[in-house]
């Protein structure tokens, strides 16, 4: 016996893409989340664009390095992609690695050519993040390779001001030391 009863139409694709190929997307970024170097670096060899946002605006390269996997952030900033792209939120890799303490990350961006005081809308830098987080070694990270810590945000502030605003005892001891 056939099922003669109507069947519902499939659900309209988001951004005129069919659900292939927007399962196969939600694979790319979760490799990107976890880490999966060889496999980014295949895909993007093979002419996945470097630079592919998620519905949030973050990229490939901003979730490996939100994660810390400095490997896929080598990969993915030796094909191209763009350290001072900022997600939907304003944030930019560099600050999304420094806010979570992971220095390797940072380093592989930095050593890949990204601005040590690069930022989003707000200036808000990676040092300025570190301090107000108190990741001291964040901090010293970011201050031997060049960050500029009289650098102001949208707002006026400084890295020293937002470590003071947020209590963040240790960094806002490190930038008065100077």
């Amino acid at each position: 016996m056939t099922d003669t009863a109507p069947r519902p139409a499939p659900a309209p694709a988001q951004h005129g893409l069919d659900e292939d190929t927007i399962a196969f997307a939600g694979r790319v970024f979760e490799m990107a989340r976890r880490g999966h170097a060889a496999e980014l670096d295949a895909l993007l060899a093979a002419g996945l664009p470097a630079n592919l946002t998620n519905d949030k605006g973050d990229t490939l390269l901003m979730l490996a390095a939100y994660h810390g996997h400095a490997d896929a952030v080598r990969a993915l900033m030796a094909r191209g992609a763009d350290p001072a792209r900022a997600n939907d939120r304003g944030q930019v890799p560099l600050t999304a690695a420094a806010f979570k303490g992971y220095g390797a990350a940072i380093e592989a961006m930095l050593d890949a050519g990204a601005p040590v005081d690069g930022c989003g809308p707000d200036g808000k830098t990676a040092l300025m993040m570190a301090a107000m987080f108190d990741r001291t070694e964040m901090l010293d990270l970011l201050l031997a390779r060049g960050a500029d810590a009289a650098a102001r945000d949208a707002a006026g502030m400084t890295a020293q001001d937002l470590a003071d605003r947020m209590g963040a005892t240790q960094t806002a001891a490190k930038l008065r030391q100077g």
